[in-house]
């Protein structure tokens, strides 16, 4: 929720709640000269509301699976994210764009980069790290 508040309206609020449900975005960008609309969904990571976000992966084109680089469990979360979207993504997952990406890199971490690396890698997926408070990498997203 902070990135994608940070990536669509360049704010940052340190006390945002957590996505309940579903919520969305609108971004247009311009790409290699054409004008581009970006909708991007954001969805709840609580096992709670797993079950409302799995018809949102069906007309993505890509996904972007964010962690937090200082809690584990976030990390260790994510096969069980990846696994939602090889189930439910056109393709099985093999024909949208995945990254990966270790939010809150200005603080200090219990993910090493090396492992979140590794693997993304390991799963075919773009990787980098960044910070939506310091605005760190959130361009490259």
């Amino acid at each position: 929720s902070s990135m994608l508040l940070r990536f669509t309206d360049d704010s940052f609020d340190e006390h945002i709640q957590s996505t309940i449900g579903v919520d969305f975005k609108v971004k247009h960008l311009e790409v290699e000269g054409k004008r581009v609309k970006l909708t991007i969904w954001d969805t709840a990571g609580q096992e709670r509301f797993r079950t409302l976000t799995s018809s949102y992966y069906r007309g993505a084109h890509g996904v972007v699976l964010v962690y937090d680089v200082t809690r584990t469990d976030s990390f260790e979360n994510l096969q069980q994210w990846l696994k939602e979207v090889q189930m439910y993504s056109p393709g099985n997952g093999e024909s949208v764009v995945k990254l990966l990406v270790g939010n809150k890199c200005d603080l200090e971490r219990q993910v090493p980069f090396e492992e979140a690396d590794a693997w993304a890698r390991s799963q075919g997926m773009l990787f980098l790290e960044a910070s939506a408070k310091t605005r760190l990498g959130i361009r490259q997203v």
